[in-house]
């Protein structure tokens, strides 16, 4: 997809970039392991608090820029998400909460909304107030204290990290931006079982799949060398949320006693881990801020190219196995940047399972899983953590940290939301460039204007399988899940608990097999023809 269509933005040193020209100054993160001799069980805002101090300690600045800081973004959590219910209470306003650790006073604190592109669109939002001249310096962090909670809660002890903050009598601006659930997921499909991202995403890889024309094992394998490299990458990672030994394909796929299948095609060591005790944050401040703060240019990292798009819900999509919003938004972020895939140094593509990273990486640049730039800075989320919304902090993190590292370099930053249903890339550099904002609303028009696949008006009938997954609980597999064709053309969606259609689907590939469905009252149920 074409992006804009604009003059050079790549600056000489020599050329003057507006004052209020966004850059990225520090970074930090933190990991709080269960097994460190240190480990005190830190809650979110305390671990929040480390990668703050440690991102404005990597700044480098003269003095004490905190009075700087007039605008805070916290990323939403997995409690605030509602995914889960932490026992122990949690600050009420995260942000505030943090800032009070550090002795920040902000004009505004937001709440961002959810999804692992989340981070890209507060990055935009604080760096378009820093633009337009708004705030001097923004600071964006996130933090997950999962593991944590679960290991005190299997020790049987408790905390209290209930903490209040009135924004209001202080005088702070809250911006909650709600939770960013809109569109992701229908009430046919939720009715059906596709609840959990494991199960919408093993629907979208096995749609990949029969797209590609590959069989079970083929594709198995071709997982497994794609995220074997990840391992390796979270090996040598000191920020991994635990110890991680490089694997190779053969350990990821292989279902096993220690890697039991937990929806088809998904073994665990294929499944984002969630059980992490992780922070990131990232400090932004004008080009006149950083330099009067003595913070040395060499530290700087600009934005180069940017956007955020959105997919339709998973049964309206055309091919259940691709990505368009996440081809569409890297296209226009590299486009606008005046970059190819060959002039990348450095990528990050947000991997909470295969599919995109295959969608994004693979199929919609022609990268390779051996590329040598590697498809992974941290180690991906299955391997490095960085569980729900705040993962690409941690890439944001670490590729600031690349690009530092070689002046002059790009990076890749892919990030996804929902379940396929929302994308965000960037691209950054220590090039010098002006603020190019994040595109939403023209390449989103794009992406509307394509067709939609049409769902059945009543889920009764005969059709094929384009699409399944067998979910699996300990004890063995619970239920299926179908999603394919009538001879009319219309999709239909249709699922099943019999112990026999389970083990046959196991048993054997099921993508196109005929089926028989019958409307109930919540859902439909299928039969194997």
């Amino acid at each position: 997809m074409a992006g804009p269509n604009s003059e050079s933005h790549d600056m000489g040193q020599s050329m003057t970039l507006p004052e209020t020209t966004p850059v990225i100054v520090g970074v930090g993160q933190f990991v709080e392991r269960i097994d460190s001799a240190g480990y005190r069980g830190l809650g979110f805002a305390d671990l929040a608090a480390h990668a703050v101090r440690a991102a404005l300690s990597d700044a480098g600045s003269a003095g004490d820029i905190t009075p700087l800081i007039k605008a805070v973004g916290s990323i939403r959590t997995f409690e605030e998400s509602g995914a889960m219910q932490v026992p122990f209470g949690r600050a009420d306003h995260l942000a505030l909460a943090v800032c009070r650790r550090l002795n920040i006073k902000p004009a505004v604190a937001i709440l961002e909304k959810g999804g692992g592109q989340s981070p890209l669109a507060l990055l935009s939002d604080l760096g378009s107030r820093i633009a337009a001249g708004d705030v001097p310096a923004a600071l964006m962090f996130g933090s997950e204290a999962i593991s944590t909670v679960r290991h005190l809660q299997h020790k049987g002890e408790t905390r209290d990290w209930s903490e209040h903050d009135d924004p209001a009598a202080d005088g702070i601006e809250w911006i909650d931006k709600g939770l960013g659930f809109e569109g992701t997921l229908s009430a046919t499909s939720i009715a059906h079982g596709i609840r959990a991202p494991v199960t919408a995403y093993a629907l979208c890889e096995n749609a990949r799949r029969a797209r590609l024309g590959l069989s079970r094992q083929d594709y198995a394998a071709r997982m497994g060398e794609l995220f074997a490299p990840f391992t390796e990458v979270a090996a040598g990672n000191p920020y991994s949320a635990a110890a991680v030994q490089p694997m190779s394909p053969k350990e990821i796929v292989e279902v096993s006693s220690r890697n039991r299948l937990i929806a088809a095609p998904y073994p665990l060591k294929l499944v984002s881990r969630d059980q992490v005790n992780q922070a990131a944050a990232v400090l932004v401040m004008s080009a006149k801020a950083a330099r009067e703060a003595g913070i040395p240019e060499d530290r700087w990292v600009y934005l180069h190219g940017a956007a955020l798009t959105s997919e339709r819900e998973i049964l309206e999509r055309p091919d259940i196995g691709a990505y368009p919003a996440a081809n569409a938004a890297i296209a226009w972020a590299l486009d606008t940047a005046e970059a190819t895939p060959d002039g990348i140094d450095f990528f990050d593509f947000y991997s909470c399972f295969p599919a995109p990273v295959f969608n994004a990486a693979i199929d919609g640049l022609g990268l390779s899983s051996d590329d040598p730039r590697k498809l992974t800075l941290t180690g991906g989320l299955p391997y490095f953590g960085g569980a729900g919304n705040n993962y690409s902090t941690h890439a944001l993190a670490t590729m600031v940290e690349r690009l530092r590292g070689k002046p002059g370099s790009k990076g890749l930053v892919g990030m996804n939301g929902g379940f396929q249903s929302k994308y965000g890339a960037c691209v950054l550099s220590t090039g010098p460039r002006a603020w190019p904002g994040c595109e939403t609303r023209s390449v989103q028009q794009m992406l509307d204007a394509a067709p939609r696949a049409t769902l059945a008006p009543v889920m009764q009938g005969r059709g094929h399988i384009e699409t399944y997954t067998v979910v699996c609980g300990k004890t063995g597999p619970e239920q299926a899940i179908v999603i394919g064709a009538m001879a009319t053309g219309d999709r239909f969606i249709a699922q099943s608990r019999s112990p026999e259609v389970l083990a046959a689907m196991l048993a054997n590939d099921p993508l196109g097999h005929a089926v028989t469905f019958t409307a109930g009252t919540k859902n439909s149920e299928f039969a194997l023809s």
